[in-house]
């Protein structure tokens, strides 16, 4: 429910002060989203133990179907579930869509972490930054009358990244000692591709008045059955299970994998809810530096390697950093926002939402007399089971034996947990999670 400080309703659209917490609330909610989205991708190192990177994407989406549904009932409920979906039924089948661009792309990561190593991968897949900025101009109006000055940030923030991200393409093809570098390249940005392309259906939910939290929960459907099928085609029946029998003793690390990047996908939602894709999409792009920072600190895979590459790698980085920090300066002024509303006017018309809803959940709020969301039962029986699972898993797991330093791995979960509790500290204190 909302705190004091987030009534609930006022003059839909109007308010500037809320707008202005919004949007710095949104930057806070896309940095965090960046930290954990980093962090997750850490369990795919077992690729380098030769296990299947089709076995690991889907053990994570198992883990990630977890926290779906086990995340948001511990939040709020599936009572809110149910009531967003009564308001807007369209959008499940927005979200399965997302789902499954999203499973394809999670499996190509694993391939180019296999190929080209984690710290270069990482800035090569966030080339959906540019794909974010153009589906938010063409979609969802954002960018309209927003100003040279926020033009300039934004455009010159993206050219910047792909100079940065083209330095790493290169470190990458000539570095990697794997014989197939450009395989690497090719399949991180794809999932690139397909990220970018996923953040349409999380636009348009959240311009209707869906919930980020509602959206999750029909999103896995699309996640499982997708990985589920490519799993089955790319293996067959027989050796997948083999593969799942002899990986039996990693998946609790891959299904944690799967929870931590749920943390930072529904960081990811409420930014892209509240300061737009094309924005939403470069702040959380931050990931590659936490995803630089555990390559190179937890599992020194740039040690050996010459100065060239260390320059290439980390000043490619740097580089890509400048530009979302461009984006980041570049919020979205007032103009800007009323061609949002009319965004959200137009899918409220289209698919008969009512406009009440949309407008109080543009500004993160209840509508008037709205049924404050409670847990039930089945809330509660949804957490238990989640945590059993992953409990039962982690009594057989083991300790991979590969390169992996403890202390800075302790000391970039320290930084997580405090990013945690102060951006959902203040996404409660702000909206309530709505």
């Amino acid at each position: 429910m909302p705190s004091d400080s987030a009534p609930a309703c006022s003059a839909p659209f109007e308010n500037s002060a809320r707008q202005r917490s919004l949007q710095l609330l949104g930057m806070l909610c896309g940095f965090t989203a960046g930290a954990w989205l980093g962090a997750a991708e850490a369990p795919t190192k077992l690729v380098s133990l030769g296990v299947s990177p089709i076995v690991i994407s889907l053990i994570m989406v198992v883990g990630v179907f977890l926290a779906r549904w086990s995340l948001p009932a511990l939040i709020l409920g599936t009572s809110s579930v149910r009531a967003d979906v009564q308001r807007a039924p369209h959008l499940i089948i927005w979200a399965l869509l997302a789902g499954c661009l999203w499973a394809v792309a999670n499996t190509l990561t694993i391939f180019a972490i296999r190929d080209v190593g984690l710290s270069i991968a990482f800035p090569l897949w966030n080339c959906n930054s540019l794909l974010g900025i153009l589906w938010g101009f063409l979609f969802f109006n954002e960018l309209r009358q927003a100003g040279w000055r926020r033009w300039i940030g934004v455009l010159g923030g993206a050219a910047v990244m792909c100079g940065g991200a083209a330095i790493l393409a290169v470190a990458s093809a000539q570095q990697s000692a794997s014989g197939h570098s450009l395989n690497g390249v090719w399949a991180a940005l794809g999932a690139g591709v397909l990220w970018g392309t996923m953040y349409i259906p999380y636009r348009k939910a959240y311009l209707t008045g869906m919930n980020p939290l509602s959206f999750v929960t029909f999103f896995t459907f699309g996640e499982l059955g997708m990985m589920v099928t490519l799993a089955l085609t790319y293996l067959g029946v027989t050796p997948l299970w083999r593969e799942l029998v002899q990986a039996g003793s990693v998946f609790f690390w891959l299904m944690l994998g799967g929870f931590v990047w749920v943390i930072g996908d529904l960081f990811q939602q409420y930014a892209a809810k509240y300061v737009g894709i094309s924005r939403g999409i470069p702040l959380s792009n931050t990931n590659q530096l936490w995803g630089l920072l555990w390559g190179i600190l937890v599992f020194g895979e740039l040690h050996g390697k010459s100065h060239a590459t260390y320059a290439q790698v980390i000043g490619g980085s740097l580089l890509m950093m400048l530009g979302v920090g461009a984006i980041a300066l570049s919020s979205a002024g007032g103009k800007e926002q009323q061609r949002w509303k009319a965004s959200a006017q137009r899918e409220s018309a289209r698919y008969g939402v009512a406009a009440d809803y949309v407008a109080a959940r543009f500004e993160g709020r209840q509508v008037v007399g709205e049924t404050l969301p409670r847990r039930s039962w089945l809330d509660w029986l949804l957490v238990i089971a989640a945590t059993a699972i992953l409990a039962g898993f982690a009594a057989i797991a083991r300790v991979p034996q590969f390169s992996f330093h403890w202390q800075p791995a302790l000391a970039l979960a320290a930084a997580l947990l405090l990013l945690l509790f102060f951006c959902a500290r203040k996404l409660w204190r702000t909206t309530g999670f709505h």
